[in-house]
Order: structure tokens, then sequence, then C-alpha cells
């Protein structure tokens, strides 16, 4: 097999990769080590910045989202027993937020990629990135039971954390940056309309928590738990009653409660790799960098990778200049240092410290009540939270 770009990963970053480039017409192939149901099902977290929503709806992939996404202009901190709201049109002269599930995302892209799109391989396995250096990889994959090879002239590694496209990095020539956080995110899906018409990050007695949604009829919520937490150890009434007493503020409203229709339990965890390059073989999203969910920013940051990644890709196919492909790692990465400060400041500034440490605490409460009363500490909280500029 030979193509232009081999992108490893059919995850949403690769498959809106393959979409961009194809919509250019230049050849490319995507590799998806699992099933096309496994894809499709894939829980993940669906808060789109404008810059991914303006990504989707360029490249033809919005039509469910714009009738189906729900629209946020802020979020809800509550402490203290108080409510807060931050207006995000309102500091950032206009931005929003918009919820939209990354199934459905992927089920979009899917579905425009096998009506008119490059190939798409599910069950293909990569095992190997070869000669990246060269003007011609070759990535090296299991399908049906037969080994192949897909030449290419350049190769994208979108194959998150536990994928293989790092491996082929030489030794001493990149850098990892990892922080692991003492506690670990509880979450459900429920089946009952939200709680209230945006997202709640709540700093309560007994840590953190927070409400989201996938619909008007689904409800995301999440609690802090310690790590290494059995979901067994977790019945529905304890999670319900340990949410609304985190939740809890003085005045009339309540948590709606229904049916729980999945567990799961998260670890936090920030990590970097640098470079996001390596001769011809480019990361993006999760193969890359890794943020806390508190932040939102993991789906956003693999949209704004593999938005750089395709203007440099047209730049080299229309123009022979490689140009912006050399400077794709620098300009990403100085996005994603700022992502992951944010998202580590919101997980610390939330999130009860294990140890119990009331210095801590106050310390953490001193950083919510200076957001809540200052515009400006505020603006810079809603400006990180949309989305920062994309860059040159």
């Amino acid at each position: 097999m030979r193509t232009t770009v081999g992108i490893i990963g059919g995850g949403p970053a690769g498959l809106l990769l393959a979409r961009l480039l194809h919509l250019e017409g230049i050849d490319c192939a995507v590799l998806e080590s699992r099933s096309r149901a496994h894809v499709e099902h894939r829980q993940r977290a669906g808060m789109l910045e404008q810059g991914t929503v303006d990504a989707l709806r360029a490249c033809g992939a919005a039509d469910r989202l714009d009738a189906e996404g729900l629209i946020h202009h802020g979020i809800e901190l509550r402490f203290d027993r108080e409510r807060h709201h931050i207006d995000f049109p309102a500091l950032t002269g206009g931005r929003t937020v918009t919820i939209y599930a990354q199934t459905e995302i992927v089920r979009d892209l899917i579905a425009l990629q096998l009506a008119a799109g490059p190939p798409l391989l599910f069950e293909a396995e990569a095992l190997a990135v070869e000669r990246p250096e060269s003007d011609a990889p070759v990535v090296r994959f299991v399908r049906e039971g037969r080994e192949q090879a897909l030449s290419c002239a350049y190769v994208v590694g979108c194959d998150g954390y536990h994928g293989i496209s790092r491996n082929a990095f030489p030794a001493g020539r990149s850098r990892t940056y990892a922080h692991d956080y003492p506690y670990s995110w509880l979450g459900i899906l429920a089946d009952v309309p939200p709680s209230g018409e945006e997202l709640i990050y709540a700093r309560g007695a007994g840590g953190f928590a927070l409400h989201s949604m996938r619909s008007p009829t689904v409800s995301r919520l999440y609690l802090q738990v310690p790590n290494g937490t059995d979901v067994a150890d977790w019945p529905d009434e304890r999670i319900w009653d340990e949410l609304a007493a985190r939740f809890a503020v003085d005045g009339d409203w309540r948590l709606e409660r229904g049916p729980i229709t999945a567990k799961s339990v998260t670890p936090m965890r920030s990590y970097v790799h640098e470079p996001m390059s390596h001769g011809r073989l480019f990361l993006a999203g999760d193969a890359a960098h890794i943020v806390p969910p508190t932040g939102a920013k993991g789906l956003n940051l693999a949209v704004s990778d593999v938005r750089v990644l395709a203007r440099g890709l047209i730049e080299s196919h229309r123009t022979g200049s490689t140009q912006l492909l050399d400077r794709y790692s620098n300009l990403c990465l100085a996005r994603v240092w700022q992502a992951t400060r944010f998202s580590y400041d919101m997980t610390r500034m939330l999130h009860a410290q294990p140890n119990g440490d009331v210095f801590d605490h106050r310390i953490q409460l001193a950083r919510l009540r200076r957001i809540t009363a200052s515009r400006h500490a505020a603006a810079e909280l809603a400006a990180n939270y949309t989305g920062l500029p994309l860059g040159p």
C-alpha cells in the first residue's frame, strides 16, 4: 500500500485530519486497531471550544452538531454553599462552548470518511513506524492475520498514549514530562435530565464534583475519589447522596436523580512529550500530551494539533515548502503547555488534598474568591476555558 499521509489511529484527531486532507486532494489512509463498533462507542469528554466547532463546520462534519449540540454561555463555580456564574460571552467578547459527545463526532467523521473519503481500515493494528527520518517512512501493521506495509511520504501518530508512534523516536532525542495526581474521578452516565443549564464545578466538603450533560435527557457527573477506587464500592444510592452533598448550596436548588447506566474510574494525569515530531513522523492528540479532564482540554488540544498539521501538509503539497511543518512541534507545544498549566491550576484549585492540609484548603478558597470577585481573574479563566488562539 502507498499513500501520501499515513495516519495511525481512527479517533477524532486522525479522522479529522483525514477529512481536512481529503478536501484538499491529498491522499491519506487511516489505520485503526479497533473495530468500528468499538470506536463509535468509546465514551469521552464532549466539551468543544469554538475553534473545534469551527473546524468541524469547515469540513462539513457539523450538521448533527449544529442540530443537537448544547451551547453553553458559561460555567458555575460552587464553594462554601455559594453559587457563582462565570459569563463567558461577557468576559471573552462573545465566545461560548458547545456540549456534543465525542462519540457523536467520531460517528459523523466515520460516516463522511466511508462515504467519500480516503481508506479507513478498522482492525488494522500498527506494529512500528520505520525510517521516519527518510523521505519514505513505512508503517507496518497487521490486518486479518496478515502483516502489511504502508509506504508514506509522512506519518501521523494519532494513536493515543498507549500507541506505538512514540516508539519510533530515537533514544535521547525526546523527553517526557509527567505528573500523577493523588486522586481519581468516579464518572457516571445517568438517564436523567440535567439539574442545571450549565456545567457545575463544585468544591464541596468531601472534595470535588462536576455536573455535566450529554443531552437534554442524559447527565454526566463526576466525583473525586481516592486512587485505586473500585466502582463496586459505590452503589447508586451512595453516589447520588455524595453528589448531592458536594453540590449543596443555600437556596432551593436540587440534584435530580435517575437510573445510572454506566460507571467508571479515571486516574488523573498530566503528560507532555517533546518534541512532537521527528523527521516525517508527527504526533497529535493523546499520543503527545494528556491533561486531567478538569479543564476540558483533551479533545480540543487534539483538534488544534490537527489544524496546525493540516495547514503544514497542505502548504507542502501546494508549494513544496516545509516551513510550517518544521515549526509544527513548537507551535503546538506553546498551546499544549498553556492548556496543561490551566488544567493543573483548575485541578489543584477544586480538589481536596488527600492529606487534609488546612493551609491548602484556605489557598484554594482564596483562589476561588479571587476569580468570583475580580473581573480580570474571571476573564483569565474564561479565556482559557473557551480556548486560546491557535497561533500563527
